[in-house]
C-alpha cells in the first residue's frame, strides 16, 4: 500500500515538474533583432521604443498616424490608417491615388475626434506636444525623424505594426533595382555628375541634404549622384538650408532639380537664375512638391521612375 502511495507521488510530482516546465516555455518571450519582445499566442507585445518598452498590439488593426509622414509605409504593408493630421491633407501625394482621401483627419484641437475613432495604436513624431494625451487614449509610440535614414525608418516602422519581414524584403528588393536604375542613369549622365535640390516653400528657398524627402534619397543615396562639394558641407550635416536667390550659383550641380507647387518660383525669371550653367544646358528638371515632399516605398518608387526617366532621355 506504502509503496503505491508513493508512486502515485512521484507521479504526480513528475506530472506536476513538465507542466511547470511548459508553462515557463510559453512564459518565455522570443526576443529578435524586430526590437520587440512577443509570444506567438499573445494579443499584445512589447515594442522597445525611443521612450521606453511599450506594450502594443500583436497586430494592430486601427492605427493613426499624427506625424506629417509614415502613411505610405503603413499602405505599402498593406495597413490604411484611420487616422492622419493635417499635413497629409495639406501636402497631398498623388503617388498615394487617393487611398487616403476618406481617411479621417485629426488635429491637434480635435482630439475628441482620435477618441470616437478608438485606434488601438497612434504612431507620431517624437516633437509633438500631445503625446502624454495620446497615450491616455492607445499605446502611442515615437520616431525621431532624423534618428533614421529612409530605408531604417521603413523597418522600424515594420517593426512597430508587427510586419518587419515585409519591411525588409521590400528594403532587398529597392536595393537591387536601386543598383540597376544607378548604371543606367550613369550611362547616361556619367560618374561625376552632381545635382541641387531646390524647393520653395512659401516665401523662402531651400536646398536639402541627402535624407530629407524632396526625392534626395533617390538622388544622392539610391542612383548615387554627387552633390556638389557645398551643399555636402553647408547641407548634409543639418538636412536643410535656405538661402536667396543670389546664393544659388555657388550650390549649383550639373544639373538642378527644382520643386513646383510649394512656393513662388519667380526666381527662374531672375538674371542670376538664367546665368547658371544647368540652366542654360536645359538641365533643370522639376518636380511635384506635394508628392516628393514624402520618402516611403511608395513615394520612392514613383520618384525613382519620374528622376530615372528624366535624367535618361536624352
Amino acid at each position: 500500500m506504502k509503496t503505491n502511495k508513493k508512486h502515485m507521488f512521484l507521479s504526480l510530482i513528475a506530472v506536476l515538474l513538465v507542466g511547470l516546465l511548459a508553462a515557463c516555455a510559453n512564459q518565455t518571450s522570443q526576443i529578435s533583432n524586430s526590437g520587440t519582445t512577443s509570444n506567438s499566442s499573445a494579443k499584445t507585445r512589447i515594442y522597445h521604443s525611443e521612450n521606453g518598452d511599450i506594450e502594443v498590439p500583436a497586430n494592430p488593426k486601427r492605427i493613426a498616424v499624427l506625424a506629417a509622414t509614415y502613411s505610405g509605409n503603413l499602405l505599402k504593408l498593406g495597413i490604411k490608417p484611420i487616422a492622419v493630421n493635417e499635413w497629409q491633407k495639406k501636402i497631398p501625394n498623388k503617388f498615394y491615388e487617393g487611398k487616403l482621401d476618406d481617411v479621417e483627419v485629426v488635429t491637434p484641437d480635435s482630439l475628441e475626434k482620435l477618441v470616437e475613432l478608438n485606434p488601438d495604436l497612434i504612431i507620431t513624431f517624437s516633437t509633438d506636444k500631445n503625446i502624454k494625451k495620446y497615450s491616455e487614449i492607445a499605446p502611442t509610440v515615437v520616431l525621431t525623424y532624423e534618428k533614421y535614414n529612409y530605408l531604417e525608418q521603413h523597418i522600424e516602422i515594420g517593426k512597430i505594426v508587427g510586419k518587419e519581414k515585409e519591411a525588409r524584403a521590400w528594403v532587398e528588393e529597392w536595393k537591387k533595382k536601386a543598383e540597376a536604375a544607378r548604371k543606367k542613369v550613369q550611362e547616361a549622365i556619367g560618374k561625376d555628375a552632381t545635382a541641387l535640390v531646390l524647393e520653395s516653400y512659401g516665401k523662402e528657398m531651400y536646398i536639402y541634404g541627402k535624407n530629407w524627402g524632396r526625392g534626395t534619397e533617390v538622388i544622392y543615396q539610391a542612383l548615387g549622384i554627387k552633390a556638389p562639394e557645398k551643399v555636402k558641407q553647408d547641407v548634409f550635416g543639418r538636412g536643410y538650408k535656405a538661402i536667396s536667390t543670389e546664393m544659388i550659383p555657388q550650390y549649383a550641380g550639373d544639373y538642378i532639380f527644382v520643386g513646383v507647387g510649394a512656393g513662388n518660383n519667380s526666381f527662374m525669371e531672375t538674371d542670376v537664375w538664367k546665368g547658371i550653367p544647368a540652366v542654360q544646358k536645359n538641365q533643370v528638371i522639376k518636380f511635384d512638391s506635394n508628392s516628393f515632399y514624402y520618402n516611403d516605398p511608395i513615394s520612392l518608387e514613383k520618384e525613382m521612375e519620374f528622376i530615372v526617366q528624366a535624367l535618361t532621355k536624352k
